[in-house]
């Protein structure tokens, strides 16, 4: 229920909605009271910042800290001999997804989903032997998350044996819970967003575990770009806006948001046991 509530909260938070819902208000008082110079000012204001948050220099200025140090993709130092230590998992974090068995296996990963997992499967063969670690339940759909990213890594070649659907968790947090099941302490790869990468990681770390950040799916564009790319209003900067958005959200309620009482009591009966062992 949580989650749910979350998420529409979430959702009406997000740029477009939110500026619609101001813009609503304003036409209301336009029409309906007297407050004719206030929804004028309202109505103006919203249709400027949509206009500005649909640029791109101002929608990449807004996510390329969000993104931060974690622009740069992972890559494995090779000057050191993978036999003296191995990296065994490679985590892959689920994102956007529909199912539909008619499309193509990659059509069902939804936005910021299909660059993970083919970064993941990169990484995966500068990496061999290295099991695949897929997460996302299924929400409203009839596969999870989970299983189409491990149907379209394994259409792509990776060995069924290589990979793990991980269908229960519902977001990072759950996730992190599950993925500790199978990894324990080792280090393994977590492959997410460069958006995502920083709250994804503290949730990991949260609970002990011992990511190798490995980010995919940059966005911020920092290269150049003609006029009308970046000048010209366009839904897809203005989606870079609302990841910015998103993320900043989910960094204040991750800040403000009691920590699991699983994760205490999992930690308490942890120490609880080495001091036993002691």
């Amino acid at each position: 229920m949580l989650f749910l509530l979350k998420k529409y909260i979430g959702s009406l938070l997000m740029p477009l909605p939110l500026i619609i819902i101001v813009s609503f208000a304003a036409l209301l008082l336009l029409w309906f009271t007297r407050w004719q110079k206030t929804g004028k000012a309202i109505l103006s204001l919203s249709w400027l910042i949509l206009l500005l948050f649909s640029l791109q220099p101002i929608a990449d200025k807004l996510l390329l800290p969000v993104e931060g140090k974690y622009v740069q993709r992972y890559e494995p130092d090779t000057t050191i001999p993978v036999s003296i230590n191995p990296v065994q998992y490679i985590v892959v974090l689920g994102g956007g997804f529909t199912y539909n068995p008619q499309w193509a296996p990659s059509a069902n990963l939804i936005s910021n989903s299909l660059p993970r997992v083919t970064e993941g499967i990169r990484l995966y063969h500068l990496n061999p032997g290295a099991k695949m670690i897929f997460t996302g339940g299924k929400g409203v759909n009839a596969m999870s998350s989970a299983e189409i990213a491990a149907m379209v890594a394994q259409s792509m070649g990776i060995p069924v044996d290589d990979t793990i659907a991980l269908k229960k968790p519902l977001d990072t947090e759950e996730e992190a819970a599950e993925v500790e099941k199978v990894v324990g302490q080792q280090p393994f790869m977590l492959v997410t967003s460069a958006n995502h990468m920083e709250r994804s990681l503290k949730f990991f770390e949260q609970r002990g575990l011992h990511p190798i950040a490995a980010p995919a799916n940059q966005l911020a564009v920092t290269t150049p770009l003609y006029l009308w790319e970046k000048y010209i209003p366009s839904s897809y900067y203005l989606s870079h806006t609302e990841r910015a958005w998103y993320e900043t959200l989910g960094r204040i309620w991750q800040a403000i948001k009691p920590v699991n009482k699983d994760m205490k009591t999992e930690k308490s009966e942890d120490s609880q046991q080495k001091s036993d062992e002691k």
